[in-house]
């Protein structure tokens, strides 16, 4: 990247670090029961929502779990079941017109970050009708009162329930459209366990990996606060205790439990510090290939943290000895690299593979422009890279 574009770069970024205390952030109001959604529904006047949600939830049985709580509480609602991995624009504006159509007041979202995501942006077109997605890309877009939404995860990684950030995809471009607004964090989330218990491993694991890739990419960038670096190794922590028992024992109530406070815990931090490339790239790789999000960003992390080198060994040094992973008595070149090597052994242990076979070399120029419009000059990464050179880290995801 040339001076003056480097430059740029870090000023966007320092003038954005200094704002961060004066912004509007806010955290959703947790709850830890389904059973909490009426009584957050009445205390708004709330009669008739719009549940959106995916078919594998409905398949699975968890979708019913919501949809008895309503119908026992005599609230009316309408479901949308038709949320893609990647949920695109299609999806976003299939729901915005079911909202009007069924006079919904509010929406309740289920799922991982995808359903989240439709939701919010579905939220987003409701409050702003006359502009699209791609006119609402980027940040502070949206800036109008969003229906009332209410988040239920059913994975521990997105921590979609607490970001400002919803990530919508448009197939005719295959490219991903990040729009983020303060505006977009759901006033309300409900932690319940029993909806993540019995979750397919690799789900677990990737969508776990995801949740450590917030907490990472937040630490070692440069917009980090007291409160996003305590909220980043408070979710590695926890990640490191409980991830690989949620994945073992899928009825594992603590480690489920844990790994929801570990996920929102990580959305805390990148809602304020921000992520890196592994995102960018991430996305790029789900709007060209649909590779799902948790399993781009696990994949690439250790290899994006290793490619940093020394730049980011003494940030990676601090989060792996305030964590618990590594303990004291190292140099930050070997903590970090101990730490480095803790992720890949997660990966490993977790049976994540170690390339993304779908990426092709010609496809690498153009998804290396996606990355670099999205994350330059946003991303306080800790080597900042043009296009050109973000063309090496797909090249280390090739088999």
């Amino acid at each position: 990247m040339n001076i003056i574009r480097r430059i740029y770069c870090r000023a966007f970024q320092a003038a954005f670090h200094v704002a961060i205390p004066f912004l509007p952030y806010h955290y959703p109001e947790i709850h830890n029961s389904l059973d909490d959604i009426p009584g957050i529904l009445k205390k708004h006047g709330i009669n008739t929502v719009l549940f959106v949600t995916d078919k594998g939830l409905v398949k699975a049985g968890l979708a019913k779990m919501v949809e008895d709580v309503l119908t026992n509480a005599g609230i009316n609602f309408h479901t949308y079941s038709d949320t893609v991995p990647n949920p695109t624009i299609t999806n976003v504006e299939s729901v915005r017109q079911l909202y009007v159509d069924t006079h919904a007041q509010a929406f309740i979202a289920l799922g991982g970050g995808s359903a989240m995501d439709c939701a919010k942006a579905a939220a987003a077109r409701i409050a702003r009708p006359n502009k699209t997605i791609p006119q609402m890309r980027g940040i502070l877009k949206v800036h109008h009162k969003l229906p009332p939404l209410i988040a239920i995860p059913t994975t521990a990684g997105t921590g979609s329930e607490t970001t400002v950030a919803a990530i919508v995809t448009d197939s005719s471009k295959q490219y991903k459209y990040m729009v983020s607004d303060f505006c977009l964090i759901p006033p309300y989330a409900i932690h319940d366990y029993r909806l993540t218990v019995g979750l397919p491993q690799h789900i677990t694991a990737t969508t776990g990996m995801d949740a450590l890739t917030h907490a990472v990419e937040a630490y070692i960038g440069g917009s980090t606060t007291r409160e996003t670096r305590r909220a980043a190794e408070e979710a590695t922590n926890l990640i490191h205790g409980y991830l690989y028992r949620a994945y073992m024992d899928g009825n594992d109530a603590e480690a489920r439990q844990k790994m929801l406070r570990a996920s929102y815990c990580a959305g805390i931090a990148f809602s304020k510090s921000y992520v890196g490339y592994v995102h960018a790239v991430a996305h790029s790789l789900g709007g060209k290939y649909g590779t799902p999000h948790g399993l781009a960003n696990s994949v690439l992390l250790p290899k994006v943290l290793r490619f940093y080198g020394e730049a980011a060994y003494k940030r990676l040094a601090k989060l792996a000895r305030r964590s618990g992973v590594v303990k004291q008595g190292f140099s930050d070149e070997q903590t970090a690299n101990m730490f480095i090597d803790w992720i890949q052994e997660m990966n490993d242990r977790m049976s994540i593979p170690h390339f993304i076979p779908e990426v092709r070399e010609a496809d690498i120029p153009e998804m290396a422009a996606h990355a670099d419009a999205e994350g330059n000059p946003l991303y306080p990464v800790p080597v900042l890279m043009n296009k050109r050179e973000l063309k090496n880290l797909y090249r280390l995801v090739v088999a």
